[in-house]
């Protein structure tokens, strides 16, 4: 059986006799794959060969010694290049399937031998660095000494940005955050709750509600915080104002106007009671139903991540 109709970049592919698999039985090799790979990427013989690099003629031998001993064409030519055929799209997917598997083992063998450290980036907000990622991060470094990350705080957009144009391997945001184009994963759930001075009106109540809060000055983090914006949609919502006396950074720097008496501020529940137990604060549970919050991981899809990515956000969102 002759198959026939095939070029690449002007370089025609010879007629490939189709073997019988009795005979011929199929043989994948590394190099081969990924030359098949980069073709199909770059829709374009000698771009895919000049990628890796190698010379268009071997490029050109490789690929038909391919298709020989599938007995498949894997790509027609068109005025800008090439272009996968059927059979062609169904190798693609396994031989990036196959070619990752082969970098993950490769970077495992590595990591083992301590030929090679691994540097993650990871973007988290306010709320996370302050309550669940320090000590959830610890636990999974402790069992990786091959993985160094570089933690850094920043607003929820801030984050998502971050991650879409690559400069953070992983982020972690508010739930109010869906970004198009990231896969997100569920992380932990949080309360919020009010953190006042012994003194505050407030402090001795069993529950407050966000409306009776309002009424009172209060502490809040920078405006382009995603609890602060979330803060002043759901008093929107409400109908009332916020009277912010004062802005910090952090929740450490909160909770101490807080014990200054400048204010009431609004944070996680688990962060609050350290605050109480080591400052003496009051904290009072917000009893409104959206005080119940979500952090949330972003990342650029699944199959392109790297396996310590992959494993970092698995264990973060506890799918591991």
């Amino acid at each position: 059986m002759r198959l026939k109709n095939a070029k690449l970049d002007g370089d025609p592919l010879k007629s490939i006799d189709k073997p019988s698999p009795m005979t011929k039985p199929i043989r994948f090799d590394l190099p081969d794959l990924k030359l098949f790979a980069a073709v199909a990427t770059a829709g374009s013989l000698s771009k895919g060969a000049a990628s890796l690099p190698l010379a268009l003629s071997a490029a050109s031998s490789r690929l038909r010694q391919l298709e020989h001993r599938l007995g498949l064409h894997l790509f027609t030519r068109h005025a800008g290049g090439v272009r996968l055929t059927p059979a062609g799209e169904t190798l693609l997917e396994h031989a990036q399937r196959i070619l990752r598997a082969a970098q993950d083992a490769q970077q495992a063998m590595n990591c083992l031998n301590g030929e090679q450290q691994e540097s993650l980036r990871l973007y988290a907000n306010t709320t996370a660095n302050s309550t669940v990622l320090p000590g959830l991060l610890g636990r999974f470094l402790v069992d990786r000494p091959y993985v160094n990350v570089a933690l850094v705080e920043c607003p929820s957009r801030e984050v998502t940005l971050a991650v879409e144009r690559g400069e953070a391997d992983l982020g972690v945001i508010d739930s109010g955050f869906e970004p198009p184009g990231l896969l997100t994963l569920p992380m932990r759930h949080y309360r919020l709750a009010v953190l006042v001075a012994p003194q505050h009106a407030l402090a001795q109540q069993a529950v407050v509600s966000f409306r009776e809060l309002t009424q009172h000055d209060l502490v809040g983090l920078p405006e382009a915080s995603a609890m602060q914006g979330f803060l002043k949609k759901m008093a929107s919502l409400a109908g009332v104002d916020l009277h912010i006396r004062a802005r910090a950074p952090s929740f450490a720097a909160i909770a101490r106007l807080v014990a200054s008496g400048v204010g009431a501020a609004v944070v996680p529940e688990s962060t609050g009671l350290d605050y109480r137990d080591t400052m003496g604060l009051a904290l009072v549970p917000l009893s409104d139903e959206w005080a119940g919050r979500e952090l949330k991981l972003c990342l650029r899809p699944w199959e392109s991540q790297p396996t310590t990515v992959r494993e970092l956000a698995a264990f973060l969102s506890g799918l591991d």
